[in-house]
């Protein structure tokens, strides 16, 4: 089916350069859990929720049923199933989830309109938490990197249909935080990576608002997952996680 898409699968309509990059690098830097998915979007949206991961692929709206219910058994709920048992399972010990969901945008939406912007921190403008710490890393990043031009929910929506708004309906704003990272893909380099600098950026500028917002950095013993950093807000430890799909 996909046999004659290689430009298709390449573009930005096939997957986010950078982003898995980025979560890596993420993960790596603040010792949290990284869970990564690297099939394209055209065969199954992994950020959409049940029911519309295969409205914007050409090749897989179209497909039998019977080959659209076996790519969600194969790639769509174990992605989707791996975060979702993590946060429940950190909400369940109490502490507050924050999770970073990697993206890039193009630079030219269809040639044509411009995004003036070069980092987009996308959140529910309703939950507090998400608001303060997309504000705090907004504020740092005017700090480590003066010359970007970093929005909040830009280029898309934070309420938008995806992963982090589906989790914020089964858990509440003490319990989960989620945004949306989002980068310009004209600060990725050939291969998929991202200047060193760059990330070194966001890495702090997050570092910075995770700071304010009253960190106090524990590894939790949790023998079925990779080592995770945690904070505490008040008695309430609060787990990092950083998620993407390519």
């Amino acid at each position: 089916m996909f046999r004659a898409r290689r430009r298709l699968l390449d573009s930005h309509r096939g997957h986010d350069p950078g982003a898995l990059a980025m979560a890596r690098s993420l993960a790596r830097s603040l010792d949290a859990t990284l869970l990564a998915a690297t099939v394209s979007r055209l065969l199954v949206e992994l950020n959409r929720s049940p029911g519309r991961q295969f409205r914007q692929s050409p090749i897989m709206r179209d497909a039998p049923a019977a080959v659209r219910r076996e790519v969600c058994r194969r790639y769509y709920l174990p992605y989707r199933n791996a975060v979702e048992g993590f946060v429940r399972a950190a909400v369940e010990r109490g502490e507050r989830v924050v999770h970073i969901s990697s993206h890039s945008f193009t630079p030219s939406l269809d040639g044509t309109s411009i995004r003036r912007c070069d980092v987009g921190l996308l959140y529910d403008p309703g939950r507090d938490f998400e608001r303060a710490l997309c504000l705090r890393w907004q504020a740092a990043l005017a700090r480590f990197a003066p010359e970007w031009i970093v929005r909040r929910n830009y280029p898309y929506r934070g309420r938008s249909d995806g992963l982090t708004r589906y989790l914020r309906t089964r858990y509440g704003d003490a319990s989960y935080c989620g945004i949306e990272l989002e980068i310009n893909q004209k600060h990725v380099r050939r291969h998929g990576a991202i200047e060193a600098r760059e990330s070194a950026a966001i890495i702090a500028a997050l570092r910075v608002a995770l700071a304010q917002a009253g960190a106090e950095i524990r590894t939790p013993d949790i023998a079925a997952l990779p080592r995770t950093r945690a904070r505490k807000r008040a008695a309430q430890p609060q787990s990092i996680s950083a998620s993407g799909s390519r």
